[in-house]
């Protein structure tokens, strides 16, 4: 029996050197999470119970648990590498199939799919015409490839001051090429339907009238509409017109794009005794856009960002978490499977229902401690020895017996 005892450590220790060995063996995997091996002892129970002087039968391995712990992170020059700083794994689709990871060490595949080096891709919420994320779907995340839209300018958002000190012009009649026949002018950039720049220019002339103007304009040098009434009161407030916005005819461009309908907003535009002051003009109008970077904020929204200045929301990164990590099934390259033991995953954004926030440009390393590692390395073997040594003990005694006459 004792033979037995001795070799059902020697079994124990060698699974703990093997779990060990492989701790080891992984402390620069990222998003690793190593294991610790639980023993449970060995009792023959017989159906009328046990004796008081019954010794046990050894050891066995009960469980190779996983240590679901946070690993340090580690930052990195690539923007589609994350890292999750507390509970949750990431949601990949392997050829259809869910599986989950902690390594967020991602690329971009030919077709334009968030992928790891498995080429399993990783999923996001889509977004909807809200401006939210439907979190109640998941999709591919896929990078856009192509080019960002352009969109016509409709409204312009002008905020100025017209000197309430202003002179008539001297000069008559208005002439856009002559600046004695009007008091003040300003130029923007607007865009029609193919993202073609033109140039929009407000001619600004002081009337007779007290606190009253006229306002003109003209996109690429041609009268847009006719002459518009500007007034002020004693205040300075804009009073006409009543909401401060023009809407102007529609101006067909020669590029051949679709007709531009422009509305002006003069409503915070003021005439105070100071000089002519250009504060801000806002259009909400774009031209073509190349790709020029990808950025992720703590919550996993994936941003695109254009030459044009725009930003195109492509996804929120979606997370999950179980009720039993240590239930999960582990298939290699770190990667887990849902099991019934796990419990069903419950998908979220980072940073709800208990989920952690994500690190855009890092990694999360290993969790593995190499030098508590060692420890239990040397400890395993020290086991090893003892119970190598309870076998050669056994064997001495059985040839003693064996040689008694």
């Amino acid at each position: 029996m004792s033979f037995r005892t001795a070799i059902s450590g020697l079994n124990a220790a060698t699974a703990d050197l093997s779990v060990t060995a492989n701790n080891i063996a992984n402390t620069s995997t990222n998003g690793f999470k190593g294991s610790r091996v639980q023993f449970a002892e060995l009792f023959a129970v017989s159906a009328t119970g046990t004796s008081n002087t019954q010794s046990g039968n050894g050891v066995r391995v009960a469980d190779v648990a996983q240590q679901f712990t946070q690993g340090n992170i580690d930052f990195t020059d690539n923007s589609l590498d994350m890292a999750i700083s507390g509970e949750g794994f990431f949601v990949l689709s392997d050829a259809g199939a869910q599986v989950y990871s902690r390594a967020g060490a991602f690329q971009v595949d030919r077709d334009g799919y968030v992928v790891n080096s498995r080429n399993q891709r990783l999923q996001a919420f889509p977004p909807t015409a809200q401006g939210g994320f439907n979190t109640g779907a998941l999709q591919d995340l896929r990078l856009v490839t192509g080019e960002s839209p352009p969109t016509a300018t409709g409204s312009v958002e002008v905020v100025l001051n017209l000197p309430s000190n202003a002179s008539q012009p001297t000069v008559a009649p208005f002439d856009p090429t002559d600046p004695d026949t009007y008091t003040h002018s300003t130029s923007m950039t607007v865009y029609d339907s193919l993202g073609s720049a033109h140039t929009a220019t407000l001619y600004f002339n002081k009337e007779a009238a007290a606190n009253t103007w006229t306002q003109r304009l003209y996109v690429d040098g041609n009268a847009v509409g006719t002459p518009q009434n500007l007034a002020y009161s004693s205040a300075g407030a804009l009073q006409t017109p009543a909401g401060g916005r023009i809407t102007f005819p529609a101006y067909t461009p020669a590029t051949g794009a679709a007709p531009m309908t422009l509305t002006y907003d003069f409503g915070d535009t003021t005439q105070y005794g100071q000089t002519f002051t250009v504060n801000s003009i806002v259009q909400d109008g774009y031209t073509t856009g190349r790709l020029i970077g990808i950025d992720t904020d703590n919550a996993g929204v994936v941003q695109a960002r254009f030459t044009n200045g725009r930003s195109l929301a492509l996804g929120q990164v979606a997370l999950a978490q179980f009720a039993n990590p240590n239930g999960l099934q582990q298939l290699g390259d770190t990667n887990w499977s849902e099991t019934f033991s796990s419990g069903q995953g419950l998908r979220g954004s980072a940073g709800s229902a208990g989920l952690g926030m994500i690190q855009s440009g890092a990694l999360e390393a290993s969790n593995v401690d190499i030098t508590e590692q060692l420890v239990a390395m040397i400890t395993a073997q020290r086991n090893f020895q003892a119970n190598a040594q309870m076998i050669q003990t056994n064997d001495a005694i059985t040839q003693t017996v064996i040689n008694i006459r």
